[in-house]
């Protein structure tokens, strides 16, 4: 069973690393134009998710998980090459979900705290949170290369990267994993369960509020276009953080089990295995689900996904026909 799903898991990471790539490259160069009706504030959110989820994609998937399948034997799995690889894809994924975080918060904002509103919702204020985000991250993960020892020895040249036995008894290294472990995915998975009900809650509360102010009945539906422009902004959150949790439920749950129950994954059964490998496939996933999200919600978005989906084909019919003439 183990053997069929590695099949099956080897050729998801070929289509997600063969879709994710162009995928967040095209919604990082339309949010960048800056012509999706989005303020300057949120589209440098959605850009350095994009971003993020691209390092991910990356790093995860094409120069971990398939390079162990497809190139075994490459530089890139000498033991020094591998912790590196390893460092940076952790850094990637932590950025990739505190940058989710860091979004929900800024929209919190936005719909809740208008008096903060005007202070924090800013491009300034943006840049700041997603630089000191990047670079706290970064340099949490540098302890992880010495965390790494050799599979094995061929030729005096280290191969692979096995966690050293010490990374799991001594007392420094057991509280730093448990330090990233909080960092991610506990603490992001429940912050977003939080902004997003306070979100809902303050939405409900100030629309019962707007409603009996504008002397509205049940049978009335006067339009509101504050209440309108709102709709979009939560609309946009909640699609946005909802396929987070929902992705990374499987992984969250397979990892609160083992570390509850002190089973270590080399001891799953092949149910187990499977629900693990499911987890981490979904979790992927996950790098590659914005730029649709962003289709799906946003019209102005779909209007340049679409022009720049024609322009190499436009591109090539005016070259065709300037040449002819």
């Amino acid at each position: 069973m183990r053997e069929t799903f590695k099949i099956i898991d080897r050729m998801f990471y070929v289509i997600l690393a063969i879709i994710g790539v162009p995928v967040n490259l095209l919604g990082i160069v339309i949010l960048s134009r800056g012509k999706c009706g989005l303020s300057t504030c949120t589209s440098r959110y959605l850009i350095a998710m994009a971003m993020a989820d691209l390092l991910v994609i990356i790093t995860e998937v094409i120069l971990w998980q398939l390079k162990s399948y497809y190139f075994p034997m490459s530089f890139l799995g000498i033991t020094p090459g591998c912790s590196v690889i390893g460092v940076l894809l952790r850094a990637a994924t932590d950025c990739s979900v505190w940058f989710t975080v860091t979004f929900s918060f800024d929209r919190f904002v936005a719909i809740c705290c208008q008096q903060l509103k005007t202070r924090y919702c800013t491009k300034k204020t943006a840049a700041v949170v997603l630089t000191t985000t990047s670079i706290f991250f970064c340099s949490k993960n540098i302890p992880f290369y010495f965390t790494y020892e050799p599979a094995k020895i061929i030729n005096n040249i280290p191969w692979g990267c096995f966690d050293k036995p010490s990374y799991f008894t001594e007392l420094g290294w057991v509280l730093f994993d448990w330090f990233d472990k909080v960092c991610t995915p506990l603490l992001p998975f429940a912050l977003i369960l939080l902004l997003n009900a306070l979100t809902v809650r303050h939405i409900l509360v100030a629309s019962r509020v707007r409603k009996g102010l504008r002397g509205q009945s049940k049978e009335e539906n006067h339009s509101d276009p504050e209440m309108e422009s709102r709709r979009k902004s939560v609309i946009l959150l909640f699609t946005i953080s909802g396929s987070f949790i929902l992705l990374w439920s499987v992984h969250v749950i397979d990892f609160l089990r083992y570390n509850i129950t002190g089973t270590y994954p080399t001891d799953y059964t092949d149910s187990e295995f499977i629900f693990e490998q499911v987890g981490w496939m979904l979790r992927n996933l996950s790098c590659c689900t914005n730029t649709f999200i962003y289709g799906a919600t946003q019209s102005k978005f779909r209007e340049q996904f679409k022009n720049a989906a024609k322009y190499p084909f436009t591109s090539i019919i005016q070259f065709v026909i300037k040449q002819n003439n």
